[in-house]
């Protein structure tokens, strides 16, 4: 009986370093570079892993909220992939510094060159966009994934109030509050064109950090199984020595 609860409890704290240490299934997100301030510019990331081992991301489509339309939104090159901004005529024109723009940017596309996210990387896309609204606390920004074997993942679904976190979540943008000088962060698109540049220096770190986390994760849930199963392998060891005697 002890070298049955043995090799259960072996099992059991195996499988909870496991659960804990393994990552949430990742999705595509979007996040600000800094911050993304109501009624001001930002960068923005739009990071997209890969967690298939057999085929590689090779193409990335953001469709932009109709509900709050940004008049700008001017992705970064990135070299290794063809990037496409499409516009589309507004129902009610956007007033930006005095000027009415008439169309906004309703999607970008990105499609790989070369070999695109392998299995087991991220790459972030980034976009500087504004103004942003400043009677929204969010923004939501649909996306579809595809993989080199056609595969297309549809990160659409919309989180509700109350309810659980979607399979297919669709990325969301948290907007903060305004600076007290009524000043949004990075107020003019050359503002934040700038800010970009400023943080091109900080991207590479930024990915080597996160690079070291997903390894820390993988790392502890090998140890979880390792564990779980010498906790079973002592179990049946004990189990066999006590029927000899």
């Amino acid at each position: 009986m002890k070298a049955s609860r043995l090799a259960v409890s072996g099992a059991l704290a195996g499988s909870a370093v496991l659960a804990l240490s393994a990552p949430a299934f990742a999705h595509v997100s979007v996040q600000p570079e800094g911050t993304a301030a109501k009624g001001g510019y930002a960068v923005v990331d739009f990071k997209v892993p890969n967690e298939r081992d057999d085929a590689s991301t090779t193409k990335l489509e953001v469709t932009f909220p109709t509900d709050h339309p940004l008049a700008s939104a001017m992705p970064e090159p990135m070299d290794g992939w063809k990037i496409e901004v499409t516009k589309s005529k507004l129902a009610k024109p956007l007033e930006v510094h005095g000027e009415k723009i008439s169309e906004a940017v309703s999607k970008i596309t990105w499609t790989a060159d070369g070999k695109g996210v392998g299995p087991g990387y991220f790459e972030k896309f980034p976009v500087s966009v504004g103004a942003l609204p400043e009677d929204a606390d969010e923004l939501t920004f649909k996306a579809l994934q595809t993989y080199s074997d056609n595969e297309v993942v549809r990160w659409i679904e919309v989180q509700k109030d109350g309810a659980q976190e979607p399979e297919n979540p669709a990325p969301v943008l948290t907007l903060s509050a305004a600076s007290e000088d009524g000043h949004s962060h990075g107020s003019t698109a050359e503002d934040a064109s700038d800010e970009s540049k400023t943080t091109e220096n900080t991207a590479a770190d930024t990915s080597t950090a996160s690079a070291g986390s997903d390894t820390t994760a993988r790392v502890l849930a090998v140890v979880g199984i390792v564990v779980g199963a010498l906790g079973v392998a002592y179990g049946v060891l004990a189990g066999r020595r006590r029927t000899d005697a």
